[in-house]
């Protein structure tokens, strides 16, 4: 017995009593559709991800990454410069030393409640 659902409506469907217009109306804009977008496609990546659950233990520095992901300095360098820019971490300089963390709470919301929806079964 096959249990997959068709994507597709049948083909007398007169559709939902949704209020189409106001479903439309409420819709994010196209801009924010690829921020979004962007967004999900920077956590996309497993590396990214390793780096980001070590970011929300502890603040860390470039070479505390490398330690932890077992990763050269140059790899760990560009994968934080494009969360930075992404504004996914955020950097804090001391000395010579620079120290990176999750930008805001957000991003760390986002990161934990998909790591529970993977977990939920």
């Amino acid at each position: 017995m096959d249990n997959r659902v068709s994507a597709a409506c049948d083909d007398n469907c007169a559709g939902s009593e949704a209020n189409i217009e106001e479903v439309r109306s409420k819709l994010i804009g196209e801009n924010t559709a690829v921020d979004l977008a962007a967004l999900f496609k920077a956590l996309g990546d497993p590396t990214r991800v390793k780096m980001i659950h070590a970011l929300a233990q502890s603040e860390l520095c470039v070479h505390d990454l490398t330690q932890v992901l077992a990763m050269g300095q140059s790899a760990v360098s560009h994968q934080l410069r494009l969360l930075r820019n992404m504004r996914i971490v955020k950097r804090r300089k001391v000395g010579k030393t620079v120290f990176y963390s999750l930008d805001d709470d957000h991003v760390e919301q986002i990161f934990m409640l998909t790591l529970q929806h993977l977990k939920h079964e």
